[in-house]
């Protein structure tokens, strides 16, 4: 169990990630590839993937370097996933190749103590063994990160938009009560499963929230108390049918191609809406709103999320991209 502290200063401090973190997701991508739990999840992500794998000859370079790093256990190195991946793929991965040797043999260090760890591990503290490992961590960003970007961000963008909603209705509370069944907010501590039994005290530093895509059951935190308390948390995989609501006005480019109707129901996804908003919006009933926001997801222009009693629509990348060419018009 892992018990996340919290002042009355941190819950003002707590907030939302508005992106993936690539380094990250490449950690836990990486144990998706090392279990069987949650393989229906990822499945058609796990079979290209692996395919990918293997068309470029990586597979030895990933069973021998990147998988020994990341074991399924209770701990991997912190330097692998540095504050600095917030801000994109190269800037993280410029921070993996600064780490201070002393930290790199620590971290291993520890990583022997829980893991099976290969010998050549603490080789890591030298520059060209770790520009090794950054580069295989491009590589394989490449093969299993990137191709996933928009889906990724869309989801993100859906829990970002559902968590807006709940600080509104129900304030910071409202937010740490709602983040899956992993977690449990009991004022002023958040309780949530973990592989070890430990605390953590914000200290007035806040808790920066990153939805995982790749991130299965529970979350996962930095194991170094001195660096700023990040919480990844698993975004819900389960597929949820549902509704969106209508927006206001409509261009008749987007009116001829989707329909009057069903143009208002994704204009009025931009910023999320659930069934009975869509329906409203739009004057339609609630059974015929279902059905077009199930249209224009079966073709990949909004994604549905429950949220309690409600289902929440957003947008998709494809989605907003033909918003935005409609509003600009041709050319």
């Amino acid at each position: 169990m892992l018990r996340i502290h919290f002042t009355d200063a941190d819950l003002v401090r707590t907030r939302v990630a508005a992106a993936p973190d690539p380094l990250w997701e490449i950690c836990l991508s990486l144990h998706r590839l090392q279990t069987r739990h949650g393989r229906w999840a990822y499945a058609d992500w796990h079979r290209a993937t692996r395919a990918r794998i293997q068309d470029t000859h990586f597979t030895r370079t990933l069973r021998t370097l990147l998988l020994p790093l990341v074991p399924r256990a209770a701990y991997f190195p912190d330097f692998l996933t540095p504050p600095e991946g917030a801000e994109g793929l190269d800037s993280g991965l410029e921070a993996v190749l600064t780490t201070p040797p002393s930290r790199v043999l620590h971290e291993v260090g520890v990583l022997s103590r829980t893991s099976r760890t290969p010998s050549w591990a603490p080789r890591l503290a030298e520059p060209g063994m770790r520009g090794e490992l950054v580069r295989a961590m491009r590589a394989y960003h490449d093969m299993a990160i990137a191709p996933y970007r928009e889906r990724v961000q869309a989801r993100i963008d859906a829990e970002r938009t559902a968590r807006a909603r709940t600080v509104l209705d129900h304030g910071a509370d409202g937010l740490l009560e709602g983040l899956g069944p992993c977690l449990r907010w009991r004022r002023p501590v958040l309780h949530t499963v973990y592989p070890e039994d430990r605390d953590m005290s914000l200290g007035g530093r806040g808790l920066r929230l990153v939805p995982s895509y790749f991130c299965w059951g529970n979350p996962v935190a930095f194991a170094d108390a001195s660096l700023d308390p990040v919480l990844m948390y698993a975004l819900c995989h389960e597929p949820h049918p549902g509704p969106l609501p209508g927006g206001t006005g409509s261009d008749a480019p987007l009116t001829v191609l989707l329909g009057r109707t069903r143009s208002t129901v994704l204009r009025a996804a931009a910023t999320g809406a659930t069934t009975g908003e869509i329906a409203r919006t739009a004057g339609i009933s609630a059974p015929s709103a279902s059905r077009h926001t199930t249209a224009l997801r079966d073709n990949g222009l909004i994604t549905s999320h429950r949220q309690g009693m409600r289902v929440l629509h957003t947008l998709t990348p494809l989605g907003a991209a033909l918003l935005r060419g409609s509003a600009q018009g041709p050319g």
